[in-house]
C-alpha cells in the first residue's frame, strides 16, 4: 500500500555527549540503537496485514472459541474469523510453485474456502457468523463504494471520461466473439444450440448471481413453466467456473505483463494517461503530503454518502446501486467538486480497503455464498471447456482491440475479463488477482451494465425464440 499516512519527519541529530536525545526512524518514531531481539524480528513479519505473534495469538483464539462453543456474530469475532483464515490461505497460494506466478492467492483465497467449509474444516457456527454478517450489513457493498469513490477521486478529469467512453468497444465486441465462439465450443460438444446459449455462455455475462442469475432465472421460469430454484441450479456451476477462468487468466496476464511491460500500463487504462494527482505528488520533488485523519473521515463519509445516494435511485427506480453511485462520483470529479484533500483521503481509504479488506471479503464469500457441489458440477468435460475458451475469447478480443482505442491491452482485457465475474465479489477476485484494483470503475461497467443488457436481451431473446 502506498504510504499516505505520514509523512518523514526529520531526524534529531544527538550532539555528542548529549544525553536524552534519541535519533530517529524514517516515520519519526524514536530509534533504538540494540540489535533487535528475535520478538522484533518476529513482530516485524506479517502475515497478510497481521504481525506473526498476533496472528498466531489470534488464530489460538479462534480455535479456542470454536472448541468451547462461543463463535457468535459479534464484530470482533467475525473480523477474527475472515482475518485468520483469509490471509492464511493467501499466504499459501503465494507460496505454491506455478500457481504463485499466476495471482495464486486470490485463487487460493477465491476457491479453497468453500472446499473447506463443504467439509466442515471451517467450523459451522463460524460459517453461519461470517454468512450472517456478510448477507445482513452488506459490507461487500460499501467496500466496493470505497475502492470506486477512491479509484475515481484520484484520476484525471479527462481521462477519466476518455476511459469510460472508449472501453464499451472492446467490451461489445469481447461480448459478441464470446457469444459466437461459446455457442459454436459448447454444440460441437454435445450440449446442444440452445441449452450452451441460454444456460453457459449467457449465465457468465450476466453479471453474477444476484444481479444476474437470480433475475435471468425468474424469467427463464416464466417461459419453460419451470420452478426458478431448479433453473438457478442449472445456471450457477457456468457463472463459477467462468469467473475461476477469468481468474486465472487475470493471474497469467499479469505474470506475462512483467516479461513485456510495452503491453501494461501498470493500472492505468488509457494509453495517454500519465501519473494521477497523488503519484504525482508521491514521486514529485519536496516532502511527501501528509494526510490526517480528518481527510481519511471525510472521504470515507464522502463514499459512504455516495453509495446511499444509489441504495435509495435503487428503491425508488430500480437502478442498481453501484451504477449510480459510479455515475455520481464521476460527475462530482468531473465538475470540479473535489478538493485535493478529499483526494488524499479517498486515496488512503482506498489503499487501506485494498489492504485489510480484499481478502477477507474474497474468503467470506467463497465459505458461505459457493457451494462446492455446484461449483463442482461446472468441471464435467462439456461445459468446462466450453465455460473456458468463452471466457479466454472475451478477454483474447479485449487485448486485441485496446490499442484501435488507444488503451493498454493488459488493462483492457482485465475489464473485459470482468464482464465474466461473479458480482462484485468476481471484480475483486478478478483484479486481485492481476494487482490492478484501480480499475474498479471500469469493471463495475462491465459487470453492471454489461451483465443487464446481456440479461434483457438473453430474456428478450428466449420469449421470441423459447428455450
Amino acid at each position: 500500500m502506498s504510504d499516505l499516512a505520514r509523512s518523514a519527519t526529520p531526524a534529531e541529530h544527538k550532539p555528542p555527549g548529549v544525553p536524552g536525545r534519541r535519533e530517529r526512524d524514517s516515520d519519526g518514531f524514536p530509534s533504538d540503537d540494540r540489535t533487535p531481539t528475535l520478538w522484533h524480528r518476529c513482530m516485524d513479519r506479517d502475515i497478510g496485514i497481521v504481525p506473526l505473534p498476533v496472528f498466531v495469538v489470534l488464530a489460538a483464539l479462534i480455535a479456542a472459541l470454536a472448541a468451547t462453543g462461543h463463535i457468535t456474530g459479534e464484530l470482533a469475532v467475525v473480523i477474527g474469523i475472515m482475518v485468520v483464515f483469509a490471509f492464511a490461505l493467501a499466504e499459501i497460494g503465494k507460496r505454491v510453485p506455478v500457481l504463485r506466478s499466476v495471482g495464486g492467492a486470490a485463487i487460493f483465497v477465491t476457491l479453497v474456502p468453500s472446499w473447506l467449509a463443504h467439509q466442515g474444516w471451517i467450523p459451522k457456527a463460524a460459517v453461519e457468523s461470517i454468512g450472517g454478517f456478510f448477507t445482513d450489513t452488506k459490507v461487500l457493498s460499501l467496500f466496493i463504494a470505497f475502492v470506486i469513490v477512491g479509484s475515481i477521486m484520484s484520476m484525471d478529469r479527462t481521462v477519466l471520461v476518455r476511459g469510460f467512453a472508449r472501453i464499451f468497444v472492446p467490451l461489445l465486441a469481447g461480448s459478441v466473439v464470446a457469444l459466437v465462439v461459446g455457442t459454436a465450443v459448447g454444440t460441437a460438444a454435445g450440449l446442444g444450440l440452445k441449452h450452451t446459449v441460454f444456460f453457459v455462455v449467457v449465465p457468465i455475462m450476466a453479471g453474477g448471481v444476484g444481479e444476474g442469475a437470480i433475475p435471468l432465472t425468474i424469467g427463464y421460469a416464466g417461459v419453460l413453466g419451470a420452478a426458478q430454484g431448479e433453473l438457478l441450479a442449472r445456471v450457477l456451476p457456468a457463472i463459477f467456473v467462468g469467473n475461476l477462468t477469468a481468474v486465472l487468466l487475470a493471474g497469467l496476464l499479469s505474470q506475462v505483463c512483467r516479461r513485456r511491460p510495452d503491453l501494461t500500463g501498470n493500472g492505468r487504462l488509457d494509453a495517454g494517461e500519465g501519473p494521477d494527482l497523488l503519484e504525482a505528488a508521491e514521486s514529485g520533488p519536496g516532502e511527501r503530503t501528509s494526510v490526517t485523519a480528518q481527510q481519511v473521515a471525510a472521504a470515507g463519509i464522502t463514499a459512504v454518502t455516495l453509495y446511499l445516494a444509489g441504495v435509495l435511485a435503487h428503491s425508488l427506480l430500480g437502478w442498481p446501486a453501484p451504477v449510480v453511485m459510479l455515475v455520481l462520483a464521476v460527475i462530482l470529479k468531473v465538475a470540479h467538486g473535489v478538493t485535493p484533500r478529499l483526494q488524499y483521503g479517498s486515496r488512503f481509504v482506498y489503499d487501506f480497503c485494498l489492504a485489510a479488506m480484499a481478502f477477507p471479503m474474497l474468503f467470506t464469500f467463497s465459505a458461505t455464498q459457493t457451494p462446492w457441489e455446484t461449483l463442482v458440477e461446472g468441471f464435467s468435460p462439456a461445459p468446462l471447456v466450453t465455460c473456458v475458451l468463452t471466457v479466454c475469447a472475451m478477454v483474447g478480443t479485449g487485448f486485441l482491440d485496446a490499442r484501435k482505442v488507444g488503451l493498454h491491452p493488459a488493462e483492457t482485457a482485465l475489464v473485459t475479463a470482468t464482464h465474466s465475474g461473479m458480482g462484485g465479489a468476481g471484480d475483486i477476485a478478478i483484479l486481485t488477482a492481476a494487482d490492478r484494483m484501480r480499475l474498479m470503475p471500469f469493471a463495475q461497467i462491465a459487470t453492471r451494465i454489461g451483465g443487464g443488457i446481456t440479461v434483457t436481451l438473453a430474456l428478450v431473446a428466449a420469449h421470441t425464440f423459447g428455450l
